[in-house]
């Protein structure tokens, strides 16, 4: 990073810091062997939570299974739901356009999220739902093998990174997931971004600084 890009991101409170994150602990002992096919026939009949009992389908992930980005949001919503496919309406359609800014396409990423089905109502995932969820995300990790996590909103980010720490502390950052030794990046979610547009300029730095992350330009 050339010194007035790092001027740039100081003033505007973001910093390059590198975190490494336990890999969350869990009960499954089947997912790590999955293969892609396997792995999506397991979400589809999965019913280790009670979210099973609520969804219309679950929401395996869409896109580029070599992909250099992955994307992970927090849960499916409504319309996600009965699509059976992440970031879509609205929200998604900013999604696309933020990757398009720093020269992506939908189809070039991978898009997950950290539950496979939508919690009644849009509600927070709860932490046994996250518990039962988490190795299917972890497994599409160790497949894609990407050379970036961008993780949007807070709630998202949490659970990803096994921390508390709130959206502003998580941003700017280098997140290290272990044991998949990948760099995490840390923004504003897109439907946040609709309701609160004057974020949108920090959101355009936090992907310029993913963009340097996934090209090594941030150690």
């Amino acid at each position: 990073m050339d010194a007035r890009r790092a001027a740039i991101l100081n003033t505007l409170g973001v910093e390059r810091y590198v975190a490494r994150a336990p890999l969350p602990r869990t009960d499954d002992a089947d997912a790590p062997a999955l293969d892609w096919d396997t792995l999506e026939r397991s979400v589809a009949g999965c019913h280790k939570c009670a979210l099973a009992a609520t969804r219309t389908q679950t929401v395996f992930g869409v896109g580029n299974r070599a992909a250099e980005w992955l994307i992970v949001g927090e849960a499916p919503g409504a319309e996600e739901d009965r699509q059976g496919e992440p970031f879509v309406g609205r929200a998604g359609q900013l999604l696309n356009s933020m990757l398009k800014a720093i020269g992506l396409s939908r189809g070039e990423v991978y898009i997950a999220n950290i539950l496979k089905c939508r919690p009644p109502h849009n509600r927070d995932p709860a932490p046994a739902e996250v518990s039962c969820c988490l190795p299917y995300l972890h497994r599409q990790i160790a497949l894609i093998k990407p050379r970036l996590i961008l993780c949007v909103g807070r709630i998202a980010a949490q659970n990803l990174l096994a921390t508390d720490l709130p959206l502003a502390r998580l941003r700017g950052r280098v997140h290290r997931l272990e044991p998949f030794a990948v760099p995490v990046v840390v923004t504003y979610h897109p439907a946040y971004l609709l309701r609160s547009p004057g974020e949108k300029r920090k959101a355009w730095i936090d992907l310029q600084y993913a963009r340097e992350v996934a090209h090594g330009a941030v150690a």
